[in-house]
């Protein structure tokens, strides 16, 4: 009976450590969901949505999954948590390529998350670690956009924060200060929690619960501080500008006809503005924007698209910024053209900051190996351009920053510094069909218009085009995929922000405080190896 009764009894008391062992990986699954998840959480919190504030839990819960790691536990939920963030963001980017450029993108831009997520696992045993973590994020952040191939800023928390109670930061010190005062907020709103739970088990000090508050306080504080340097008066008088979006043919004809089709649509668009100013209907703008690649055709080799050039410029009796394609000494050029009704082309701006497999492809023989297909897409590179971009229409100054280069700080900056007194970023969406990248990119120029305290238009190919005033506010805009334009009065300011005339100093500032965190984490960590006899 014994024997039988231990027979029996084995089977259940041998089924119990493995169920022990489940449990116990369950729950070392449970930082790596909650990274994955925050990262999902920072996305939701980006435009089209106004979830601005989503970030602050998001960066909490990145705070809670990373805190005490080792740096290789780090660096795995640091890229879960760039992955669960850029996988959706950055969606917009296969919708003409297909899916292998848009994941290829997303896990590489995740490297540089993960190595911020060792930083901060590094530094989240010291004291003052809100400090010292969203310093470290700032950092990462400044480096991807910088790096590989010019860099990508697409994603910078700053840019998701344009509906948000932070945005008057950006004012105070560009990008990276809003984005750092986002982050540190977030952090030190982990800390509340966890100083607050321990209270339970005992006592909290002072400082740590100093730290925690002023993680919070400082940033909300000082965001409310900075919107006395939020301004939409005119400073320089006002001026009518008139943006153009003429929209783009959808299907069914051959390369050259778009091209044809596209210019004709933002010509006749314009002619249509012209009829409405000639009957009283709207007022006679003082210049007209068109957006990038509005007239595909070089107007310089092609007098046909010349004429329509002209032909609209003198419909509507004021000058016109048309963003074109020019082949000019061997060299592609994506270039604005300042079109006089009287004069013709006066003035050109060369992009400068061209886009890395959209504009020019780095390693074409490489990449021509993994996949022919890729480098037809690229036929040419596009040159650089060296001289910032802005336009006299007489007594206003327009600084330009075409597409993609609303993303990089310097590429606004200096046209401020240049003497514009208001910016307009041409743009064409269109090959990125009805996706969230339009209103990203709006959000860029939202941002923009708060940190230079400057009028901000936004025309675009196909939608959405609009008018943004020096506080961020959108005054008017179109739909997508519909031939539309925007005719009002706007400001024109001279002064400059904080965040002008420091430039550069906010973010070098920052990445010396994260270099700082993790040189004192490498010697704490040192005596405690000395200190254990290791």
């Amino acid at each position: 009976m014994t024997v039988t009764a231990t027979s029996v009894d084995r089977p259940d008391r041998l089924q119990q450590p493995p169920a022990k062992g489940a449990r116990a990986r369950l729950i070392r699954l449970v930082p790596a969901l909650v990274s994955a998840l925050s990262g999902v959480l920072l996305y939701v919190s980006f435009p089209p949505r106004t979830l601005w504030w989503l970030a602050l839990p998001a960066f909490a819960g990145f705070a809670w999954a990373l805190r005490g790691r080792t740096w290789k536990a780090a660096l795995g939920l640091g890229y879960l948590f760039g992955l669960g963030f850029l996988l959706p963001l950055l969606v917009w980017t296969g919708v003409e390529v297909g899916p292998g450029p848009w994941i290829a993108l997303v896990l590489i831009e995740a490297v540089y998350v993960a190595l911020v997520g060792a930083g901060i696992a590094a530094v989240s045993r010291l004291p003052g670690r809100p400090l010292w973590a969203a310093a470290l994020w700032t950092a990462g952040e400044a480096v991807r956009a910088r790096m590989p191939f010019g860099g990508f800023p697409w994603g910078k928390v700053a840019f998701g924060q344009a509906d948000g109670v932070f945005l008057p930061l950006a004012a105070l010190g560009g990008t990276p200060v809003l984005g750092f005062g986002v982050v540190l907020c977030g952090f030190g709103l982990f800390e509340i929690v966890r100083l607050v739970l321990r209270r339970r088990d005992g006592e909290v000090r002072r400082s740590a619960a100093a730290v925690a508050l002023l993680s919070v306080a400082v940033p909300v504080v000082s965001a409310l501080g900075a919107r006395a340097l939020v301004s939409d008066k005119a400073e320089a008088g006002t001026a009518t500008v008139a943006v153009i979006q003429g929209n783009v043919p959808r299907a069914g004809l051959e390369f050259n006809a778009q091209r044809r089709a596209v210019l004709d649509y933002h010509a006749r668009e314009t002619r249509r503005l012209a009829a409405q100013v000639a009957a009283g209907r709207a007022p006679r703008p003082d210049f007209v924007l068109w957006p990038e690649n509005s007239s595909d055709i070089d107007p310089f080799a092609a007098p046909d698209a010349a004429a329509v050039i002209q032909g609209a410029a003198e419909a509507i009796g004021a000058p016109l910024s048309v963003g074109s394609v020019v082949e000019r000494d061997g060299r592609l050029l994506n270039e604005q053209i300042l079109w006089d009704p009287v004069r013709g082309p006066l003035q050109t701006y060369d992009k400068r900051q061209v886009q890395p497999f959209g504009e020019y492809l780095p390693m074409r023989s490489l990449i021509g190996a993994i996949n022919s297909e890729w480098t037809s897409m690229v036929r040419q590179d596009f040159s650089r351009g060296d001289k910032p971009g802005v336009f006299d229409f007489g007594r206003v100054k327009v600084g330009l920053a075409t597409c993609y280069e609303a993303a990089f700080d310097w590429a606004v900056r200096d046209t401020v510094t240049h003497g514009a007194q208001m910016i307009s970023v041409p743009s064409n969406n269109a090959t990125f069909d009805r996706s969230e990248m339009t209103y990203q990119q709006l959000a860029m120029s939202r941002v923009r218009a708060v940190e230079h305290s400057r009028t901000v238009t936004v025309p675009v190919t196909s939608g959405v085009s609009a008018v943004i005033m020096p506080d961020g506010r959108v005054a008017r805009h179109t739909g997508m995929f519909v031939p539309a334009h925007i005719d009002m009065k706007v400001p024109l300011r001279t002064s400059e922000t904080p965040a002008t005339r420091l430039g550069i100093l906010p973010e070098l500032a920052l990445l010396l405080v994260a270099a700082g965190g993790l040189a004192w984490a490498g010697t704490a960590a040192a005596r405690g190896r000395r200190a254990s006899g290791g």
